[in-house]
């Protein structure tokens, strides 16, 4: 985790709106909807604060696909699962986190501080 950061009107709006979300969104989604509450943000703005919530742990940034970064509210570790026709993802409410984690300490002489687990497969409408 970084440095904490200040208080913002614009974080606070982010924040709030990705705690609403379980489909993790991308930056572009967060500034289109964000854009209806704060109508003067700018694209760089929306990504500049994420980028720095992302930073000091207060959110999630998952680089699933490698080029789109999606971003979520549940700042604790979790699984995410991400279709691979369209891209969409979402959490799997299944816990093996902590077992994985010491586990893969244990095998280890490095130091482990995160750990991110994602599956790939296809979604109920892309299957």
């Amino acid at each position: 985790m970084g440095q904490p950061i200040r208080y913002s009107h614009q974080r606070e709006a982010i924040i709030n709106f990705l705690k609403t979300r379980k489909d993790h969104p991308t930056a572009d989604v967060v500034y289109n909807n964000i854009k209806q509450i704060i109508p003067n943000i700018s694209l760089g703005t929306v990504y500049r604060n994420l980028n720095q919530l992302a930073d000091a742990g207060v959110i999630l940034r998952l680089a699933c696909d490698g080029k789109t970064d999606h971003f979520d509210g549940c700042s604790t570790p979790h699984c995410h699962f991400m279709c691979k026709t369209c891209g969409a993802v979402k959490d799997i409410d299944i816990n093996p986190i902590d077992k994985l984690l010491n586990s893969a300490q244990t095998n280890t002489d490095d130091t482990i501080d995160d750990v991110s687990v994602l599956f790939y497969g296809y979604c109920k409408d892309c299957k």
